[in-house]
């Protein structure tokens, strides 16, 4: 499984450098009241990397929420009757 997981992610980057290396043409950009002309391979980057931050986030904050709030990890909640409503 994490062979699998190491072949899946290398693949990925591997498209991944491809397609921004094709892809070094000025475009213009505009986020709110920004205006910019920038090689796109940049905006490949930026949007890539802003993407992965916000999935770490994500990923980051449910871990937490499952860790702290939670009684999964001490054996209740798992199987048996389901709890009682108030």
């Amino acid at each position: 499984m994490k062979n699998a997981k190491l072949v899946g992610i290398l693949v990925l980057s591997l498209l991944l450098v491809l397609v921004v290396a094709q892809n070094t043409e000025p475009v213009e950009a505009q986020f709110l009241w920004i205006h910019l002309e920038t090689p796109m391979i940049i905006l490949l980057i930026l949007t890539t990397v802003g993407g992965f931050m916000v999935g770490l986030l994500v990923a980051l904050l449910l871990f937490r929420g499952r860790k702290g709030g939670t009684d999964l990890g001490k054996g209740k909640g798992r199987g048996g009757a389901p709890p009682e409503r108030a």
